[in-house]
């Protein structure tokens, strides 16, 4: 038991609750601690340190259910607390599918002893000049290297969390992880007009894996400069690069219609699709919650529900939504998870650079900017930054346009996977190339 009094606690609140009339009950109790630090050029522009302890309480009342938090667990504050709850959720309306999950979901004790090594021993040993040192290092990584330079923001975040989730039909479960991220963002003068502004940074468990602080600035400064010159081309229908760090976006005009709720409620294009075709066989998506490391990697969910890996999408035909206890009652089926883990990808066998040199004429998407995208209809819009390519050449940068479609045709239209997946993020997105994308521009 790591987290004793973490456990005492929600073990407490979950007999409390049965005790004041509840037939079922969920305790999370949670206590973190994050420093956050953002350096602008050379100065303090921010310090904030945050420690907190709280406790969300899941009720179940005879199928009614209430979900209530507090950060005061004071025990006569909790008791206080704990019966207001109770009583508040005896007057809600009845939903036959409000219940715990069914104990055969939750994971047994071989998986709940995996070690995903998602906490740094050392965290409490990093002492605060090391970390401002990091910042220091990525500013003076750039200072004075351009005249068109107009500022440097470089960020520092660190934090540390314990948990412990506990249900009254025979689940509990503990984390630790921590997690350290820098970042450091450029802006500049273009003569041309405008001041364009990049950056770049890596999240990891560990301190010992960051990035180098300098090859991290002259990566946010590359970007910055890149970008001096920008223009729009004409509007027509070109080929598509997508740039790993930015792939997540379009990979979520899938992964945001396999939700539950957008399933049971008919609000999502991908409704009815189990088992078929959804995309270029080129595409295959795993949810993999055991990656060591791992940004999302876990044993069990906000549900207790064990974890799993699974093939959301395999060679374009789609295996799996993603299905809570609460939906899975709705719809009749088994509870999966609510929420993703790490996402992964089948990975091809060519870099990003490779990937331009396949085009003729087309566009290479660094950025994307606002939009929308419709989960019923699969429809979406973004606005783009990044360059225009000639005979597998990057010409010069582009922005001020605007890439519009549906997810079906998009997904159809991969011709390319990347096999440089994003691994400074959950989702591990790698490049990829798709055909026949409409662009607005000129």
């Amino acid at each position: 038991m790591k987290n004793k009094n973490l456990v005492n606690t929600a073990e407490w609140a979950v007999e409390y609750a049965l005790k004041c009339g509840a037939t079922e009950a969920t305790a999370g109790v949670s206590e973190d601690k994050s420093l956050n630090i953002v350096l602008l050029n050379d100065g303090i522009e921010k310090l904030q340190e945050s420690n907190q302890k709280s406790l969300n309480i899941d009720l179940y009342c005879s199928n009614r259910y209430s979900s209530h938090s507090t950060n005061d667990l004071r025990e006569d504050s909790l008791k206080k607390f704990i019966e207001e709850a109770v009583k508040m959720t005896n007057y809600l309306a009845k939903d036959e599918a409000r219940s715990l999950p069914d104990r055969k979901y939750y994971p047994n004790k071989d998986l709940l002893s995996m070690d995903l090594e998602l906490s740094d021993s050392g965290f409490s040993s990093v002492d605060f000049e090391n970390k401002i040192g990091l910042l220091q290092k990525m500013y003076n990584s750039i200072n004075g290297k351009s005249d068109k330079i107009i500022n440097v923001t470089t960020y520092y975040y660190d934090s540390i969390s314990k948990g412990v989730l506990v249900h009254s039909n025979g689940f509990s479960g503990e984390t630790v992880d921590t997690g350290y991220s820098i970042y450091a963002s450029v802006s500049a003068n273009d003569p041309n007009g405008g001041k364009p502004s990049a950056g770049h940074g890596c999240t990891v468990r560990y301190l010992k894996d960051l990035l180098n602080p300098e090859e991290i600035a002259n990566k946010a400064l590359e970007r910055t400069l890149g970008k001096i010159g920008q223009k729009k081309i004409d509007s027509g229908v070109y080929k598509m690069v997508v740039e790993n760090r930015s792939a997540g976006n379009p990979v979520g005009t899938i992964l945001r219609a396999l939700g539950g709720r957008a399933i049971q409620q008919k609000n999502s294009y991908l409704e009815g699709m189990l088992g078929k075709k959804i995309a270029s066989e080129r595409l295959t998506i795993v949810d993999d919650p055991f990656v060591k490391k791992g940004l999302a990697s876990r044993l069990f969910d906000s549900e207790g529900l064990a974890a799993q890996r699974r093939e959301i999408v395999s060679k374009g035909i789609l295996n799996s939504y993603y299905i809570n206890n609460y939906y899975g009652r709705k719809l009749n089926m088994e509870p999966s998870t609510g929420s993703s883990s790490n996402i992964v990808y089948g990975y091809g066998d060519k870099s990003m650079n490779e990937l331009v040199k396949m085009i003729d004429k087309g566009i290479l998407v660094t950025d994307f900017i606002g939009g929308n995208f419709n989960t019923t209809t699969g429809d979406f819009s973004n606005g783009i930054s990044g360059f225009y390519v000639e005979k597998g050449e990057i010409k010069f940068p582009v922005n001020e346009m605007n890439i519009s479609g549906n997810a079906k045709n998009l997904w159809a239209n991969l011709l390319e996977v990347g096999n440089d997946p994003q691994v400074y993020s959950s989702n591990r997105t790698p490049s990829f190339l798709f055909d026949k994308v409409d662009f607005s521009g000129k």
